[in-house]
């Protein structure tokens, strides 16, 4: 008899962009790639999401996933029990339904209790390590009892950690890419790339009474002039508005020699997320400051994305790991000398580094492996 996974994303239904989707796609096409059947379970608030655009928001999430096979196992609930619009839940399941699987993987952290506790089992998987630590000690967040908590971070619950202990046990788990859909592509003559949200307003974080910003600006402003110091192309895939600041930073970057895309427009659906991934020479990024500060050891869902596709990702380090190489197919750079040596050593090494990518995805990523191993410990 085959397991049933209900599978809850974070926001889907309200951003059902490419690379937000792809998150949670790799983890439910390992799911399947296992024999197990899925549910895709949206946890709403009826009164921050007008009926109009609820009923909206489904039809384009369910034209999203149909690709995958995943848009008539789509469940619908409400966080707090208001009823939903009926057009909107009418074609999807509802949460009595959905609680009949065996297991909750969650990776929404604000599920309440009311929704996670109609489960027989319930694991939550932490893919913001550090942070979602930090926001349950500072109570911006309150994470309902699951029976199970795993985290991709290396050190989380470790001993010497910065993180904060919360007074539950993690285990560790390893993000994952289902390399069915992730092949592996023949080289290109394109720039290294990355695609990310670029300013935050709001993102901020305290910690040991600092408070400092933590958006991807932020992280990228030591590797400003980074283009002067390689010969190596390099593109920034970003959502930039009209407004005078948003113009003034793409006038910036593009002076100090960054290629500036909108990301809306390469990487709005999962199909385009891909290509765009697939039609890179790498991937060059910088991390939000708390990764580095905490001391994660965290690489993101995005990077193995690039290494599936036998593309060498070079990204900034996050902290000694126990698994990830600092310069074989994935290069973990300190400095802006650092990373415009890496950028060299794998453009001239290309093919062995492509190789070494792709055998990096393989050995720890795989979602097979990865979600096997995380049914194993959740449902024993």
């Amino acid at each position: 008899m085959s397991i049933t996974v209900c599978l809850s994303p974070s926001h889907t239904l309200y951003y059902p962009t490419g690379g937000h989707l792809w998150v949670y796609l790799n983890w439910a096409l390992g799911l399947r790639a296992l024999g197990c059947e899925v549910i895709w379970l949206e946890v709403v608030d009826p009164s921050h999401f007008p009926a109009n655009e609820m009923r909206a928001s489904v039809v384009t999430l369910k034209s999203r996933l149909k690709r995958y096979g995943l848009a008539n196992c789509m469940a619908l609930c409400s966080y707090n029990g208001e009823p939903l619009p009926k057009d909107a839940a009418e074609e999807c399941l509802g949460l009595e339904a959905a609680a009949e699987a065996d297991l909750l993987l969650n990776l929404r952290y604000g599920t309440g209790p009311e929704v996670v506790r109609h489960f027989r089992r319930s694991a939550l998987v932490d893919i913001d390590p550090g942070l979602l630590q930090l926001w349950i000690s500072k109570r911006s967040i309150n994470v309902a009892r699951h029976d199970v908590y795993f985290t991709i971070g290396e050190t989380v619950g470790q001993p010497g950690t910065r993180i904060p202990d919360v007074g539950l046990k993690w285990q560790h788990t390893f993000p994952c890419v289902a390399l069915d859909w992730w092949p592996r592509c023949p080289p290109v003559d394109a720039p290294f790339t990355t695609v990310t949200h670029w300013y935050v307003q709001k993102e901020w974080v305290e910690d040991a009474g600092e408070l400092y910003r933590n958006d991807k600006r932020t992280g990228f402003l030591s590797f400003l002039d980074l283009p002067r110091h390689t010969t190596q192309p390099l593109e920034l895939a970003i959502h930039l508005t009209a407004f005078p600041f948003d113009q003034d930073e793409r006038v910036m970057l593009q002076e100090r020699g960054w290629r500036v895309r909108d990301s809306w427009e390469v990487a709005s659906t999962p199909e385009d997320y891909q290509c765009y991934i697939q039609g890179s020479r790498g991937e060059f990024s910088c991390v939000k400051p708390s990764y580095i500060r905490l001391q994660t050891a965290w690489i993101s869902d995005r990077s193995i994305c690039y290494l599936a596709s036998g593309r060498p990702a070079l990204v900034q380090n996050t902290g000694p790991s126990r698994f990830l190489p600092d310069s074989a197919g994935l290069f973990r750079f300190r400095d802006i000398e650092e990373a415009a040596l890496f950028l060299e050593t794998a453009a001239g090494d290309y093919e062995r580094q492509s190789d070494l990518a792709r055998a990096l995805a393989e050995e720890y990523f795989d979602a097979r492996k990865v979600v096997g191993s995380v049914l194993e410990r959740a449902l024993a």
